[in-house]
């Protein structure tokens, strides 16, 4: 065969065997390896690896896209040097994401601009371009998903499909508050997802003032047990990140 033979049988190999990466780049990587005198195997590493890089690439963006995240909100954006020391070391023992692989919860507590949702949205995006799947919802949306599906019968069909999630984050949780009704479809959730799967909760209510959440002092202390049996609690007991902004610009402006 001649090389323009070669090329074109190879070309269409790597296309069945859908090695879109390998097939875009083996001529030019070739034409390097010679200058180089890379061996054979190591021409054929570095055409694997590529592969690999392309599809995990591939796989967070999807992840990314399917998580329903606020992608402005990372930790590039993040201001950790706002937070307690504590608070600090708690952020960076979550980015290791040992608690997913447990199945443990992450709640986030905090006064309003404090920066819950915005630590939260940074930890889970961290979470996805690891390879776990996260999804993201307000609570109140969550809540109505849920007693819909509840009206429409197919409540066991939503739970089934959030449980294929690797992480589940509630954000304002209590921010909005619910009938007794749409609360229990959310304890439903919880009870569900108890030791089975990884819940992430931003609020501003402390537990003390959740039965307005729940409506039932024995629903609110069961839903606060399965949350924390197996949990980080992250308390962002920091002034407001957008009233500092707000005071700064007016500064800037005097």
């Amino acid at each position: 065969m001649t090389n323009k033979d070669v090329q074109a049988t190879l070309t269409a190999c790597l296309e069945e065997l859908h090695l879109p990466t390998m097939r875009a780049e083996f001529q030019a990587l070739a034409l390097q390896a010679q200058q180089e005198s890379l061996s054979y195997p190591s021409y054929l590493l570095e055409l694997a690896e590529r592969e690999c890089q392309q599809r995990r690439h591939q796989r967070t963006e999807r992840l990314l896209k399917a998580s329903r995240l606020p992608l402005a909100k990372n930790l590039q954006t993040f201001d950790l040097k706002r937070l307690p020391a504590k608070v600090v070391q708690q952020v960076r023992t979550l980015l290791t994401g040992e608690f997913v692989r447990r199945q443990e919860n992450v709640l986030l507590f905090g006064p309003p601009g404090s920066g819950k949702t915005h630590c939260c949205c940074a930890l889970a995006q961290e979470l996805v371009r690891s390879g776990q799947r996260v999804l993201f919802t307000k609570c109140n949306l969550l809540v109505q998903n849920l007693l819909v599906a509840k009206r429409d019968l197919t409540l066991k069909t939503l739970l089934r499909r959030l449980a294929a999630w690797d992480v589940l984050l509630i954000d304002d949780l209590g921010y909005v508050q619910q009938s007794r009704e749409e609360m229990e479809v959310l304890f439903t959730l919880l009870a569900e997802r108890y030791e089975l799967g990884s819940v992430m909760v931003t609020s501003n209510l402390a537990f003390s003032q959740w039965e307005q959440i729940f409506k039932d002092p024995m629903t609110t202390a069961a839903a606060i047990d399965r949350l924390v049996h197996h949990c980080t609690i992250v308390e962002l007991n920091v002034s407001s990140y957008r009233m500092e902004t707000a005071k700064k610009a007016r500064s800037g402006q005097n």
